[in-house]
């Protein structure tokens, strides 16, 4: 029984102990005595054996089961730098015929994916599509890279897709109406074009494909602050029966339970970087704040790109501050 719990331990190693036993064997001299045997026995132990064992190390963990097709192709990878070329004949027939197929089914999912989280999103307007776009990327990607990955698509459709104007429902609030901060985007939308123009004629006569380089990363960069932009109306401050869910556009977000709130007041006054206190807005003290939300415990705030920062007390802006003040004292008593 202690023998069996030990094993237990070592089980989720064997998915990388694997590839390097069949490093050891192609530069042993039982691989030289052996080759065609040995060279069918190490791919599929690289394709086969290590992919299964990482899907089973990982079935019951919060890791996307979707990482086995990484492990997958890094054993394809692999196998086609340890074994010599003239023993790869299992690895022609599966770069030839699977990997194909796997990649019109990667796409595929991924391309069904995102077109049902813009149709969920399209079809409810209340529906909040960065979050479905965190869920649906989650399911497909590593964390970091699927928080990437939402952003990414996020940007996209908040700057190119989402025109309509989101429905305000009685427990959420507003956050843009009353200050600069659309203008003060706006304006930098507008000199990256002015700048884009400018640098694009200068740079014609000496690189066309130079200018158009730069202009395409201007273009893109419009199109980013845009997506911001937008998404600040439709994602709003939101109060739940457990939670208030502050949000900055794409920005930043944090869902903060009711249970962990100390308290929650107004407050205009002045901060200094050492006193521990944490803006929402990325744009601090430039945009400004009205209402300050003390927790009992840290949590993080989650950034653009995933980027976390730890806050204790949370400086907020909100277009309606005493309502929502209001609301959440209310919720917090009950």
């Amino acid at each position: 029984m202690t023998y069996c719990i030990k094993l237990r331990r070592y089980l989720p190693l064997l998915p990388f102990i694997i590839p390097l036993l069949c490093i050891f064997v192609v530069n042993s001299s039982l691989f030289e005595d052996d080759p065609v045997s040995l060279s069918a026995a190490i791919t599929f132990d690289l394709l086969i054996s290590t992919p299964v064992l990482y899907f089973l190390t990982i079935r019951k963990s919060t890791i996307p089961k979707s990482t086995v097709v990484p492990v997958f192709i890094l054993g394809i990878i692999i196998a086609f730098i340890i074994l010599p070329s003239e023993h790869q004949y299992y690895l022609t027939l599966v770069k030839t015929w699977f990997l194909p197929i796997l990649e019109i089914s990667i796409i595929t999912y991924v391309i069904i994916s995102i077109r049902k989280a813009f149709k969920q999103a399209k079809s409810d307007n209340s529906v909040d599509f960065f979050t479905l776009a965190k869920e649906a990327s989650a399911k497909l990607f590593p964390k970091k890279l699927a928080i990437l990955f939402a952003t990414e698509l996020s940007v996209f459709y908040y700057g190119l897709m989402s025109w309509r104007h989101s429905v305000l429902k009685p427990n959420e609030y507003t956050y843009h109406k009353t200050t600069s901060t659309r203008m003060t985007l706006g304006v930098f939308i507008g000199l990256i074009i002015i700048e884009a123009v400018a640098v694009h004629l200068l740079l014609q006569s000496w690189s066309s494909i130079a200018a158009w380089i730069l202009t395409g990363i201007s273009i893109y960069g419009c199109l980013q602050i845009l997506g911001i932009l937008k998404s600040l109306s439709r994602r709003p401050i939101a109060i739940n029966k457990e939670a208030v869910t502050v949000r900055y556009g794409i920005m930043n977000e944090a869902a903060i339970a009711f249970e962990n709130i100390k308290h929650i007041t107004p407050f205009t006054q002045s901060v200094e970087k050492t006193d521990g206190y944490v803006h929402l807005s990325p744009f601090k003290d430039m945009e400004g704040h009205n209402v300050l939300v003390e927790l009992h415990e840290e949590m993080d705030l989650s950034g653009f790109y995933g980027i976390k920062k730890t806050f204790k007390k949370l400086l907020i802006y909100v277009d309606n501050p005493d309502q929502l003040i209001q609301n959440l004292n209310d919720n917090m008593a009950s």
